[in-house]
């Protein structure tokens, strides 16, 4: 359930569940794509950056969270 528009960034909107009027939370966490990356510098012999797609928020997604009531509200995939 997507409600609004979500970016990599927290994002101003009204929470569906909640109706309060607030800056979502993000989390970030690592897809399928994060671990081909790693695979991939592994594979490569880049061994020692294996661990960079864990910590780019670019390589991972970005679920967004009400801070008021914790609802789910929508993922952004890059």
């Amino acid at each position: 359930m997507n409600v609004a528009p979500v970016g990599p960034q927290p994002t101003n909107l009204t929470c569906p569940s909640c109706r309060a009027s607030i800056m979502t939370r993000v989390e970030h966490k690592s897809t399928t794509k994060t671990h081909v990356i790693a695979l991939l510098l592994c594979l490569f012999l880049c061994w020692p950056c294996v661990c960079v797609p864990y910590c780019m928020d670019s390589c991972r997604n970005a679920d967004h969270y009400c801070p008021s009531c914790n609802t789910y509200l929508g993922t952004y995939q890059k």
